[in-house]
């Protein structure tokens, strides 16, 4: 049976937040274009459970989403629609029953879904036919929380926030690929860093000879890794502010890393030794406090391959 719209405010589909989890903001493909002049893309931790999310609701994969950081919400919806989640597993209800993850489900009029125990995983995307259709800041609905930009005033959602959404989506829906979820452990894939030569002969090697753990002083900005240190020389000092990458490994003076997340400044002053690969971003995205990583020295070549082949997956499985 098609879907049919039921009450609406103002003619416009919406949904509310009864509980709003630990973090929970609207992000979608990130606000491009405009690092120039300071401001960062910020955009989903796991990109590629945002985009297979949004392609199983049959949405553009770029739409707004609701990214879930290890405590999810509660959401009403006030009219028929279809639900995915995808990146981490967690228990969840839609109107008492369970939810599958990774896959569309139908929605009615006053449906409640609910998240309950994490099971893998540290972030879930939840895409809705049609998107979140806050307003966009500088063509985006990404949420930046440091800078107060874009999704819902530019904060985390609280309790009996209106969300609208779109009519249903037209476009086709397709199921990709589930995503890949650590099991409180990742190996994420390096390249070279820009200031890779202030670290000596063999630097790659020896960061891949260590394991870090994600500290809880961790957040959307960067991972703060602990367990191990970076041996940096004597004569190591910081950099005039320099442009940082998604991914950058920069290395303070305490030989403690930072991996550089999504909500990344655009500049930063500590030498970056090495970058993870876009392909394994997603599954750095999926780590909590506490988990463990280690870095893979890669080729060129083999980053590239990664990501294809990720990009493949989108297709369909």
């Amino acid at each position: 049976m098609p879907l049919e719209s039921s009450s609406r405010r103002g003619d416009v589909p919406h949904l509310t937040v009864r509980r709003p989890g630990m973090l929970t903001t609207i992000q979608d493909a990130g606000r491009w274009g405009y690092q120039d002049r300071g401001m960062p893309i910020a955009g989903p931790m796991d990109t590629y459970s945002q985009r297979a999310a949004n392609l199983l609701v049959g949405n553009d994969a770029g739409a707004a989403v609701l990214e879930v950081t290890l405590l999810g919400p509660e959401l009403e919806f006030d009219s028929s629609s279809m639900v995915a989640v995808s990146g981490a597993e967690f228990a969840m209800t839609l109107d008492g029953r369970p939810l599958p993850w990774h896959t569309a489900v139908e929605v009615n009029p006053g449906g409640s879904l609910k998240f309950g125990e994490r099971i893998r995983g540290a972030r879930a995307y939840v895409a809705v036919s049609g998107g979140v259709l806050v307003p966009p800041v500088m063509g985006s609905r990404a949420t930046h929380v440091a800078s107060r930009t874009g999704g819902l005033e530019g904060r985390a959602l609280k309790v009996g926030d209106v969300l609208p959404i779109g009519e249903l989506a037209t476009g086709d829906r397709i199921r990709p690929k589930p995503p890949a979820l650590p099991e409180g452990t990742a190996h994420v894939r390096v390249l070279p860093g820009s200031h890779i030569s202030r670290f000596g002969t063999g630097a790659l090697d020896r960061l891949a000879s260590l394991v870090f753990r994600v500290s809880p002083q961790s957040n959307r900005i960067g991972y703060r890794l602990e367990g191990a240190r970076i041996e940096v020389d004597s004569y190591y000092t910081e950099l005039i502010s320099v442009s940082m990458p998604l991914g950058g490994i920069q290395v303070p003076r305490s030989g403690e890393p930072i991996l550089l997340m999504a909500d990344r400044g655009t500049t930063g002053g500590y030498p970056v030794i090495a970058v993870a690969i876009t392909a394994d971003l997603p599954i750095a995205g999926q780590l909590a406090p506490g988990d463990s990583l280690n870095f893979v020295p890669c080729t060129f070549e083999e980053a590239d391959h990664a990501l294809r082949i990720q990009d493949a997956a989108l297709v369909g499985s």
